[in-house]
């Protein structure tokens, strides 16, 4: 073959080259915009942050492709209302805490957090490792929607009292900012619970419209200005013992997704749940020992409040399984690997931790 001739033929096949693989690769790596909506405020910029760290990934990975918008809570919809802007269609994304709506059915709190459940590890353990993730996303497809872990708030605080609780009498009539299910729980001890969004609480605290409120802990109570209002700061979160924060996709969005897009997205949303919880146990130490300097009254549950909780906390969980199948399953499921889970730490984690508490200010 001459070489005039040979030089024609290899142009003609590096153009058919790329007529071939130009469409197979714009089909792999299309581009695609979509809305998140948060149920936080962005100045709240850990557990809102996350989301926001998650977008960033993905659109990294992709070169800019696949590029999801983040909105605050009210920008789009009310914080308590992202979940059902992705089941009806409204945005593709929302990042939020399942025990939100817990008015749909009492199932969706447990996964994010229950009164007396799993810590964060165990939390994460369950929905990834022990089976959590399959009865979750099974529950939650009835609403058009998946689930991916995607942050964890960490052990929370118990919350903001204008005046002190000894007893479990003093908790009677008390107006409580508390979410979810956790609410209901102590509406058995004579609270009155009260379900605000994030920005709601401050001007309700302070009016004295309620007379406590929980958030979240340290760090993002001390942005909110609790203590400014209420002076006795309780704990632990015995309702939220690791909280897992989810982001839910519309599923016919998320099958829409070519598998490569599919993958990237989990990543990143996998990435975003450890960022979160990573940043909560750097931030919220510094942020207790200014609360604290700064005349905040802290005050540990009694343990007669906390026995009382416990008591109509298995109590509550009795009557909604005896009418609720999907709670059930999902409270049993979470019940048997707690326990397996805290005959470990019995042996390992606590007994190290407890050690290491002791013994801090020697080292």
């Amino acid at each position: 073959m001459k070489r005039r001739d040979f030089l024609k033929v290899s142009a003609a096949g590096a153009a058919a080259a790329t007529a071939v693989a130009s469409p197979a690769i714009a089909q792999s790596a299309p581009e695609i915009k979509w809305r998140l909506t948060s149920s936080f405020p962005k100045s709240l910029d850990t557990i809102y942050g996350a989301a926001e760290y998650m977008a960033k990934q993905v659109a990294e990975m992709t070169d800019n492709k696949f590029q999801i918008q983040v909105f605050a809570a009210g920008e789009i919809v009310p914080g308590l209302q992202a979940f059902d802007a992705v089941s009806n269609d409204t945005v593709e994304m929302c990042h939020t805490v399942a025990y939100y709506y817990v008015g749909k059915d009492p199932t969706f709190a447990i996964y994010g957090s229950v009164p007396f459940g799993l810590n964060a590890r165990m939390q994460n353990a369950w929905w990834l490792q022990g089976g959590g993730e399959q009865l979750g996303n099974a529950f939650f497809k009835k609403y058009g929607v998946i689930g991916h872990a995607c942050g964890n708030t960490n052990t929370q605080m118990g919350g903001w009292f204008r005046k002190e609780i000894r007893t479990v009498a003093d908790l009677s009539g008390l107006k409580m900012r508390i979410g979810g299910i956790a609410g209901q729980v102590l509406a058995k001890l004579g609270v009155v619970p009260q379900q605000l969004a994030g920005g709601d609480i401050y001007p309700a605290l302070e009016k004295g419209t309620i007379d406590a409120a929980e958030w979240v802990g340290p760090y993002d109570d001390e942005k909110l200005g609790f203590n400014k209002v209420a002076p006795f700061y309780y704990y632990p979160g015995f309702w939220e013992g690791g909280p897992m924060i989810h982001a839910f996709t519309n599923l016919k969005k998320w099958n829409s997704l070519p598998k490569n897009y599919q993958a990237i997205l989990a990543n990143a949303m996998a990435n975003a749940n450890t960022y979160m919880a990573a940043r909560y146990d750097v931030q919220n130490p510094a942020a207790l020992k200014r609360l604290v300097a700064g005349g905040v009254q802290l005050r540990p549950f009694s343990n007669e409040i906390l026995e009382a909780s416990l008591k109509a906390t298995n109590e509550l969980w009795t009557e909604i399984s005896a009418k609720n199948p999907d709670f059930k399953t999902s409270i049993e499921a979470m019940q048997a690997f707690r326990g397996d889970g805290y005959l470990w730490w019995q042996v390992a984690e606590y007994t190290f931790d407890s050690f290491q508490i002791r013994s801090r200010t020697r080292t």
